[in-house]
């Protein structure tokens, strides 16, 4: 049995009676036709009283996602919670506020061409309360090859016709659902059908409250519900289009079946199971570039510390989670900063494995590595942090196309000599071998940044992935909300991998290829991602009340709470 002790999860939501499902989903698409008329004030209206909503419930909201998740209450690992749920919901509403203020063509920072003709836009910082937050930090939007920097195509180009969207929630971080809503209603122009996950379930009372007005005026429909359900309202005659943030296997089994005959069959000839219209986002071994540099001893230890937190924030059970540490051979200071990696996880506090399937995945990497460095217990509701030293960097090897969504970190070595050498094969394996391309970050010290300029952006061009954090955790990419969230652009039906569209995206960019976010090598103060950070949760409570309106005073509560992590 287990030594830990953790808090009571929320009581469990029954499934939807399927009669009640059909009656919820046949409100909202008598509604379809009448969500697309409705103007840009009324929009903004409802989304300032949805703003007001998550204010109301954001207490118990991040109340219920401790318990789920084993943190006690006033621990400051609560302001995760805050984070991941209420916070980042509330920057979404604003920001669709003010994008809507501006007929859905909000004005960029920037915006460039590169010499191949692609454009680039900067999409943050946006003003001064972003330069003040986030010091150093930019963030750029590459947009596909040959197309324009667009926005707003729905408001330029009305629908005629109105959709219902099935949205299948996903159950680890709870500002996905409502941001995955927020992205069906008011970037394409679709009414919802949501069905929470059972792990999360918890949350559709909060956003039930919160999403009141979206509700009432017959625009939003949320019902509960596993397998079952989701299989009845992915079939349903007036579901027009659907959108599931999880796992490849889902899909798959949504849009070619479960029987593994049937599903060879369908994909050799294209003959989809459910042939709607499908976007999802769906995970990714995400790899963490370590590029060779001469750093400082506290450089080394800010960097593993900010590894670390890449695999211990929210127990690991992110799809943008640090899985692969990839480092170079001829590194001089490689063992050092794998040695301080390793003790920053081992003095990270045990989490509860409060995900479905999380013992089996472990013992899956377990199995296949008998090398495996577990840095803690193991329980019957924890997995310990773990380190798989020496996975060979070859395509088809497990721990680089299995996603553990658990604590297990893989160390891959390249054989690069310097700096050079480890972006050129670093991009190889990032595109090529580890699986996916939702997300990766590439850690780059000042030095070889300015020497090797012209090196490094070539390889932020040559890189496949939707989400790319040079020195900086890709989850910074999602919580922006400024910045698109998605796969790289092009998988197929047939190999969808981390999925295909785009969600938050609040500029509303019509053509998106990947989000870039920058940073210095150590930023300061401790980002608010750092498991670490002090006074997290204080954090976590000011930015979501900043979030709401923004505002002076509020900005100097969250300088406060910041300075003090």
């Amino acid at each position: 049995m287990s030594s830990f002790s953790f808090p009571e999860p929320p009581a469990a939501i029954p499934p939807t009676p399927l009669d009640e499902v059909d009656r919820e989903v046949a409100r909202v698409a008598a509604h379809k036709d009448a969500w697309i008329s409705v103007d840009l004030a009324a929009r903004i209206a409802l989304l300032r009283a949805c703003s007001a909503g998550v204010a109301e419930v954001a207490e118990a909201w991040v109340a219920d996602g401790c318990k789920r998740k084993g943190i006690r209450a006033g621990d400051t690992l609560e302001g995760e919670e805050w984070l991941a749920g209420p916070m980042t919901t509330a920057r979404n509403l604003r920001l669709l506020i003010d994008a809507l203020s501006h007929g859905g063509a909000p004005p960029l920072p920037a915006r460039h061409t590169r010499p191949d003709g692609q454009e680039v836009v900067r999409v943050f910082p946006g003003g001064l309360q972003d330069k003040i937050m986030f010091g150093g930090l930019t963030a750029d939007v590459w947009i596909e090859p040959g197309k324009p920097a667009s926005q707003g195509r729905i408001y330029r180009e009305r629908s005629t016709r109105g959709k219902v969207a099935l949205v299948l929630g996903a159950g680890n971080v709870s500002s996905i659902p409502p941001m995955d809503v927020l992205t069906k209603l008011f970037m394409e122009d679709e009414v919802c059908v949501l069905k929470m996950n059972p792990v999360n379930a918890d949350v559709g009372p909060h956003l039930a409250r919160a999403f009141k007005p979206l509700i009432d005026a017959g625009y939003l429909a949320i019902v509960y519900g596993g397998a079952e359900v989701g299989a009845h309202l992915a079939a349903h005659p007036a579901i027009d289009t659907l959108h599931v943030t999880g796992s490849d296997r889902t899909y798959d089994a949504i849009v070619w079946g479960t029987d593994a005959d049937e599903v060879a069959r369908r994909k050799a000839t294209g003959e989809r199971k459910n042939p709607r219209p499908f976007t999802a986002e769906l995970g990714c071994v995400t790899p963490v570039l370590v590029t060779p540099g001469a750093w400082t001893a506290a450089e080394l230890d800010y960097q593993a510390r900010h590894v670390a937190a890449m695999v211990a924030q929210n127990a690991s059970f992110n799809c943008n989670a640090a899985k692969a540490l990839v480092v170079a051979e001829g590194w001089a200071q490689r063992d050092a900063f794998l040695r301080l990696v390793e003790d920053k996880l081992r003095a990270a506090p045990a989490r509860k494995a409060y995900y479905p399937g999380a013992q089996d995945r472990y013992q899956s990497f377990l199995d296949r590595y008998p090398q495996a460095r577990p840095l803690g217990p193991r329980g019957d509701d924890v997995v310990p942090w773990t380190i798989i030293p020496d996975v060979p960097p070859e395509k088809g090897e497990f721990g680089l196309t299995s996603e553990a969504f658990c604590g297990v970190l893989s160390v891959v070595t390249l054989p690069a000599r310097d700096a050079g050498e480890f972006l050129e094969q670093g991009v190889a394996f990032a595109n090529d071998t580890a699986w996916g391309t939702l997300s990766m970050t590439l850690l780059i010290d000042d030095a070889p940044a300015k020497a090797r300029a012209a090196e490094l952006d070539r390889a932020i061009a040559a890189l496949r992935f939707g989400g790319i954090g040079v020195n900086v955790w890709p989850g910074l990419i999602y919580g922006l909300v400024v910045t698109p969230w998605g796969a790289f652009p092009g998988h197929t039906p047939e190999d969808i991998q981390s999925g295909t569209g785009w969600v938050h995206n609040s500029l509303l960019l019509d053509h998106p290829q990947k989000s870039v976010v920058r940073a210095p090598f150590v930023i300061k103060p401790t980002p608010a991602w750092f498991s670490d950070h002090k006074t997290l949760r204080d954090l976590g409570r000011r930015l979501t009340a900043f979030e709401q309106t923004g505002g002076w005073g509020r900005l100097v509560g969250v300088a406060v709470a910041a300075l003090r992590g």
